[in-house]
């Protein structure tokens, strides 16, 4: 027992120079670190919500679909997330965020490739009052993938594979970015006073554009628009659908939360919450309404137009998710639900083929959205909100345009009847999602 004691006070002895250089050493965060700490973490946790999205659409568009193509959907949403991810970085983020590199001031930004701090911030010296460059490139890359998920759904069940792929890096890697660059990146739009708090109109009306662009040089589906009338091809799986719009829904908490973009104070961290709230409602408003109109203009509630009602409230809130109280942000995301119960037969007057709603959705329920948020942000003016509607849409409309036709001319869009007929899945992919239900 004595030696035990001996040795304990041995041990004891030798460590008290340790515990005392300890006690002199201050490793204690300061405000700047600990604000740059919570503010990244933000971003990161922002990003992982944002990235479950693209899972949100997969879901939803596989469940929309007809099941002889629902493998070239999932197909589609994988290889466009991932062509997101490396022509953002490699031309699209430092477009959308030049800093003082501008190629044409407020218009056009730099080209060239993303570059992240070193390991450890070693000789470095970040900006401590906002957060890292790796976790705000990861943030901005989710609203790019999903930009170019809202076209992959409009234009499903006749457009070729690779075609669309080629599409996509060009929205992605150019179109995307410019338009954002005119408002997020400090553009003419922003210096103009233009409102968008996390992008009713820098992702969602731009994919709406995209999509709808695409839909008219893409023309309708086989048998939609027959002897004047509209045919409907019921999905495959509404389970599928079901999921997906929640997931979505789950994802637009870091959506419009993360765009705060700081969390360094007790005022912005009660901000996120009054956004989470405000966005939860509007979804929930937009599903509602959604739900009693079709009761009263069909007779039954219409379950993908309830679906699309809760995205469209989303999309509707997301221009200024900040400001408005619980009952603003009801009948702002209410407009949104209404607006999609609308203009869903509105685009098939014109023959617009847009197989999962995604145009109601982001486009018009985003431009309502971007006008909405005069009603509760004096900041925003109407004729500066037009004005941007306005001229994101004819540059998007105007380069996606472009590229749809040069990729009709060169590769072909559309793929053949007998393809269209007998389902992608197994002429383009060879693969079907559900073969245990094959007829053949």
């Amino acid at each position: 027992m004595q030696t035990l004691t001996k040795l304990g006070l041995a041990a004891t002895l030798i460590a008290l120079p340790g515990i005392g250089l300890a006690q002199e050493a201050d490793t204690t965060p300061t405000n700047a670190d600990i604000g740059f700490i919570f503010t990244t973490f933000m971003f990161l946790v922002s990003g992982f919500l944002v990235f479950f999205m693209a899972a949100g659409f997969a879901m939803l568009e596989a469940g929309l679909v007809r099941g002889k193509n629902v493998t070239m959907q999932l197909t589609k949403n994988v290889a466009l997330f991932s062509l997101a991810s490396i022509f953002y970085y490699v031309l699209g983020y430092n477009l959308m965020y030049p800093g003082d590199g501008w190629s044409i001031d407020g218009i056009l930004g730099a080209f060239s490739v993303t570059s992240l701090e070193p390991v450890g911030l070693e000789g470095a010296e970040p900006d401590l009052t906002y957060a890292s460059v790796g976790s705000d490139f990861f943030f901005q890359l989710m609203f790019c993938a999903a930009t170019a998920s809202i076209v992959s759904g409009a234009l499903a069940e006749r457009i070729k594979l690779w075609p669309f792929l080629v599409f996509v890096v060009v929205l992605t890697a150019v179109i995307y970015p410019i338009q954002a660059s005119w408002k997020w990146g400090g553009g003419f739009l922003d210096g103009m006073g233009f409102q968008d708090f996390a992008g009713s109109t820098v992702v969602h009306s731009v994919g709406g554009w995209a999509a709808l662009t695409g839909a008219i040089i893409l023309g309708p589906r086989l048998g939609k628009y027959k002897d004047g009338k509209v045919h409907p091809f019921p999905g495959s799986n509404l389970a599928l659908a079901t999921l997906g719009t929640f997931i979505l829904w789950l994802g637009w908490f870091g959506f419009n939360g993360g765009s705060q973009l700081y969390m360094d104070t007790a005022g912005n961290v009660a901000d996120i919450s009054r956004i989470f709230s405000n966005t939860n409602t509007a979804a929930a408003a937009g599903a509602v309404v959604a739900l009693i109109m079709t009761q009263v203009m069909y007779k039954k509630p219409d379950l993908t137009m309830i679906l699309n009602g809760a995205l469209a409230g989303l999309v509707s809130i997301t221009a200024e998710p900040l400001t408005p109280s619980l009952i603003q942000a009801t009948l702002i995301g209410g407009a949104g639900g209404a607006i999609v119960v609308f203009t869903v037969p509105l685009l098939d007057k014109f023959k617009i083929d847009d197989v999962v709603g995604a145009i109601p959705v982001h486009l018009f329920a985003g431009i309502w959205g971007t006008i909405a948020v005069v009603f509760t942000n004096d900041a925003a003016s109407l004729g500066t909100q037009l004005y941007s509607i306005v001229v994101v849409g004819l540059f998007v409309s105007a380069a996606s345009a472009i590229v749809w036709l040069v990729l009709k001319t060169t590769m072909g869009l559309r793929v053949d009847e007998e393809v269209e007929i007998n389902g992608l899945d197994m002429a383009e992919l060879g693969m079907e999602a559900y073969p245990e239900f094959s007829t053949t």
